[in-house]
């Protein structure tokens, strides 16, 4: 089995294609929630043939239909009884609904999640408390109720100030399963003690020169008056003591032995240093919303904070992470930062080059490669035809482009992707446009395409690039070249307004010639990390099925 690798394509497939049963050490997915919400990355089931869930990226809508009558029926006649009666309860209770499509999606991939995962393993589904009790009662049917170790909260969102008919919801929930409780890896996280804190600063109140340390007497008193063999002189006290006379001789010459000047019963000197801290607890009210340098633009980004606590709770360093649900990537970044293996699982060309960017980002040192997406000509076609905005979304990646709209064109519409620009201003405040894209898939293209692109530039947006997979027409070029050219007031050079590139030429490295921006990324950049091990070589597979 591959790791260190990202997957593009259906996760049901590749879970069932490309994993073992029994080689997963830690699952974390955070699918997307059955909320309506436009914010989320959905997928393909694995029909692959015009999903009834109408995929966008961004949008969180399910409905009941062929795709999800087809799952649902896969489950109930499938092996796994339990989950099945479970199931067809739901929906015979329920009804055919977005809700029991969803859980059916669900129902046939945590199947497999629990397949794939080792006996010492475990999985933590995040989720909102719109599914979340159907996913529960769902997710007790394939690991069983026993195995269930913690319906998680983590205060996602500060308090709202608009709220007038409801209490405000600011949590998910995040519920952790092991695959065998009494096996399942397990690394008791804590919260460091801080001196700031005046209850710890009044617990921990005496100072230890030597070792630099803060430290607070304890009892050294047995609470058992009944052990003989606990009872013996010490310091000229006789008493029933906590540990073996060897060990307590041991402790007095390592310096951890109080021994009070007036000849008081001796104390245990409890350094500041060695305690672990305060156990964490199953509310997570401490990590803090993604913001700042971390937050990439993404609505559903979670903070690499909160995914290291639970790779670092029940993962060991080398172990395997599987996120069959990438999103942004924020498992695997945590994942290569603490020194594990991961594999991620991602349907949409837009969140393997956002992933893409952040890992090389993050981890400047590690090199990878993307093997299967599409590299030539046939291939590009072959996607086109399949999914034009998967095609769109790949094309612009390699161009070095960001999207900018989903599939819902709004106020940008005709615009399919942006290059950022220097206009201008200084090195300490520069001012940035940009040089709009408009991506065409097709094979009928025409001059009135470069019209509508020309008729889109502005002084912030003084440059177009019209990227196609068909050859332009003579017509075409000539109308692009009517559009003159922008003299960069920095570069003091001339850049042609209207520039046509084909897909085959940028396979060939040709790229859009713009105003350089000075290191800016197209995507919001993630922070380099320093990782807690060397890890192998980043590599990102594709499922070549999926790309054409």
């Amino acid at each position: 089995m591959k790791t260190n690798v990202l997957y593009y394509g259906d996760n049901l497939q590749i879970l069932r294609d490309h994993i073992p049963d029994e080689s997963v050490d830690l699952i974390y997915l955070d699918p997307p929630f059955n909320s309506n919400r436009n914010y989320n990355v959905l997928f393909k089931e694995a029909t692959g043939a015009g999903s009834e869930a109408q995929i966008e990226a961004f949008e969180d809508t399910w409905h009941w239909g062929p795709s999800a009558q087809a799952a649902y029926e896969e489950v109930i006649t499938g092996k796994h009884q339990i989950v099945a009666r479970m199931l067809q309860a739901v929906v015979e209770g329920v009804g055919h609904n977005d809700v029991t499509a969803y859980l059916t999606m669900m129902a046939i991939r945590l199947v497999e999640l629990h397949r794939i995962l080792r006996p010492t393993g475990s999985i933590y589904l995040h989720c909102d408390p719109t599914a979340g009790d159907y996913l529960k009662v769902l997710m007790d049917s394939v690991f069983g109720p026993k195995n269930f170790r913690n319906q998680i909260v983590w205060k996602r969102s500060h308090p709202h100030g608009n709220v007038t008919r409801k209490f405000g919801a600011i949590h998910d929930l995040i519920l952790f399963y092991s695959k065998d409780t009494t096996s399942a890896v397990w690394n008791q996280p804590a919260i460091p003690h801080d001196l700031s804190d005046p209850k710890t600063r009044k617990q921990y109140n005496r100072w230890d020169e030597k070792r630099q340390d803060w430290w607070q007497p304890t009892s050294l008193l047995n609470p058992n008056p009944n052990r003989p063999n606990l009872t013996y002189e010490f310091h000229g006290h006789t008493k029933v003591w906590r540990w073996t006379k060897e060990r307590m001789l041991q402790a007095d010459e390592d310096g951890l032995i109080y021994v009070p000047p007036d000849g008081g019963i001796p104390r245990f000197m409890r350094f500041l240093g060695d305690q672990r801290g305060l156990l964490i607890q199953d509310v997570w009210d401490d990590i803090e919303p993604v913001s700042g340098t971390e937050d990439l633009g993404y609505d559903t980004q979670k903070p690499v904070e909160l995914l290291e606590r639970v790779i670092e709770a029940s993962s060991n360093s080398g172990d395997t992470v599987l996120d069959p649900f990438c999103g942004c990537g924020t498992a695997v970044h945590a994942a290569q930062k603490l020194g594990r293996r991961w594999i991620g699982i991602d349907i949409t060309h837009l969140a393997i080059g956002l992933i893409r960017r952040r890992m090389k980002d993050a981890f400047p040192k590690v090199k990878f490669e993307v093997i299967g997406e599409p590299v030539d000509l046939a291939s590009y076609k072959a996607l086109a035809d399949q999914d034009k905005y998967q095609f769109q979304w790949c094309a612009l990646d390699r161009l070095g482009a960001v999207p900018s709209a989903g599939k819902k064109k709004g106020a940008d519409q005709g615009i399919d992707g942006v290059v950022p620009i220097l206009l201008g201003g200084t090195s300490d405040k520069p001012i940035f446009g940009r040089a709009i894209v408009s991506v065409k898939g097709g094979a009928n293209v025409g001059v009135a395409m470069i019209r509508d692109l020309a008729g889109l530039l502005t002084d912030v947006n003084p440059i177009g690039i019209f990227l196609t997979l068909a050859s332009p027409t003579k017509p075409m070029k000539t109308q692009a070249a009517s559009a003159g050219f922008y003299e960069s007031p920095v570069f003091k050079k001339k850049y042609a307004r209207l520039q046509i590139i084909t897909i085959e030429e940028m396979l060939h490295g040709k790229s859009p010639d713009v105003p350089s921006t000075l290191g800016k990324a197209a995507f919001a950049k993630a922070p380099a990390e320093q990782e807690s091990a060397k890890q192998s070589s980043l590599q990102i597979v594709v499922n070549e099925a999926e790309a054409g």
